[in-house]
């Protein structure tokens, strides 16, 4: 009888302890079982490392990818107009749609696990807009980006320089074409932002200072600050607030910057989300700076110079946020999943918002930012859309032409879109940047690309 006492305790713990292992591989499962289907190795899902599972599709429809077949679209300039969104063959762009969001292509399941097929990813960019995006860069170095601020779909976001991936170059650390062509510019770069900074010190005015709707301005093309000058391109002679925002007069703005105080811009530049790491899919950005300094810094640091940067998409999102009379949605990339059959996963990103600033301010800086549109940068361009913008001409060093920026969004209910456009050495930003911005807009809005 001990004997067969002592064999049954064994029996026990040895189901106790495979009932626990048990245990703990499901805990484990459950845990890492999407990193596991995730694993290059596992030659399931990947062959030789390169994911062979899902596809990857624009809002519409259209092929982008097939891993089965490692092809790409039919169309060579909507491959390069895409490539930082889908990816290259070698998964060297870290933030595109192949690298950064395969486990949505894998199509792993803690029920079912991975299919062979994998899953089909939509994704809200518009193949056809993102191509003239594309073609209006005319090969300059840069970023176009269009979402919209209701719902948070990116209709359009392009980076180059670019390069066919069904045809990829050779690219060599010499040359300059390809300078930094892995880095998806609207979600992993910083840039000196140049005047289109103006709207955060616009907003700091318009809350803190309260006489700013009815002072003067008098520009005579430079101004003393802290024993610096701060120059201006013009001579902008006599002007009310919305002037010197239209006219984009650095003189006011400086003095402006230095009646505000470096923590008061430092708080609005915060508040305008230009100096967070912000989430698009997943996908994290760069964050922005800013630095007060002096007071002739910090002169300057309130027209968007010194040492501000800005991401653009940041940017897009702050106009997006301007644009709204209630909170605007974040940016994001995926629009649905389905399996390769075409049945809805039901799976659906959880829609993040965000506002700046009062609803008075955000009304005021639409009114203003028009004006400037209507008053110095050309309708014209725009045909009958309303657009409300601010430009931004970039200092980026001695002898360097200036980067070019042009951002805002459509004051238009039934089309809620925010944009940005940064063209690099691209010079005058209203000029440069704001043609590209009308040749993207005018399409967005004929072809109704609406959710």
């Amino acid at each position: 009888m001990k004997q067969v006492r002592q064999r049954t305790i064994l029996v026990a713990l040895l189901v106790l302890l495979l009932l626990l292992g048990i245990s703990v591989f499901c805990v484990k499962y459950a845990v890492n079982g999407s990193r596991w289907a995730d694993f290059s190795a596992n030659e399931h899902t990947f062959t030789d490392g390169r994911l062979t599972s899902g596809q990857i599709l624009d809002r519409n429809g259209l092929l982008l990818y097939d891993a089965a077949s490692g092809q790409y679209a039919e169309s060579e300039l909507i491959r390069q107009a895409t490539l930082h969104a889908v990816g290259d063959p070698d998964n060297n762009i870290s933030t595109s749609a192949k690298a950064a969001l395969r486990a949505h292509l894998i199509g792993y399941h803690i029920v079912t696990g991975t299919t062979s097929a994998g899953n089909r990813l939509y994704l809200t960019l518009d193949a056809e807009l993102n191509r003239t995006a594309y073609e209006a860069l005319h090969g300059r170095k840069g970023t176009v980006a269009v979402y919209n601020y209701k719902t948070g779909e990116i209709l359009c976001m392009v980076s180059s320089p670019t390069f066919d991936p069904a045809d990829p170059p050779e690219i060599r650390d010499s040359d300059g074409r390809y300078e930094g062509v892995y880095l998806n510019r609207f979600l992993s770069s910083v840039f000196v932002p140049g005047s289109v900074f103006k709207v955060v010190t616009t907003a700091a005015a318009l809350e803190n200072i309260p006489d700013i709707m009815s002072r003067r301005f008098t520009c005579t093309g430079s101004t003393e600050i802290g024993g610096d000058i701060v120059t201006c391109p013009h001579v902008h002679g006599e002007m009310d607030f919305y002037g010197a925002l239209a006219n984009s007069c650095n003189c006011a703005y400086a003095q402006l910057a230095v009646e505000l105080g470096g923590d008061t811009l430092q708080r609005y530049a915060d508040s305008a989300g230009l100096l967070d790491v912000h989430s698009v899919s997943g996908i994290a950005t760069a964050a922005g700076s800013f630095e007060a300094g002096s007071d002739s810094q910090l002169g300057w640091a309130g027209v968007g110079q010194y040492n501000d940067m800005v991401n653009p998409c940041a940017m897009l999102t702050l106009m997006g946020a301007i644009a709204s009379d209630g909170q605007a949605a974040q940016p994001r990339l995926i629009a649905r999943e389905t399996s390769m059959s075409g049945l809805s996963l039901g799976w659906a990103e959880r829609t993040q918002t965000f506002t700046a600033w009062s609803v008075a301010t955000r009304q005021t800086l639409r009114d203003m930012m028009r004006n400037s549109v209507t008053t110095v940068y050309g309708q014209d361009r725009f045909g009958d859309l309303a657009v409300c913008a601010k430009s931004g001409t970039a200092e980026v060093g001695a002898g360097q032409t200036p980067h070019a920026w042009f951002a805002g969004f459509l004051e238009d209910t039934e089309h809620p879109l925010a944009f940005v456009v940064l063209v690099e050495n691209g010079g005058s930003g209203s000029e440069t940047a704001g043609n590209v911005a009308a040749a993207v807009l005018r399409q967005a809005v004929e072809k109704e690309v609406q959710p």
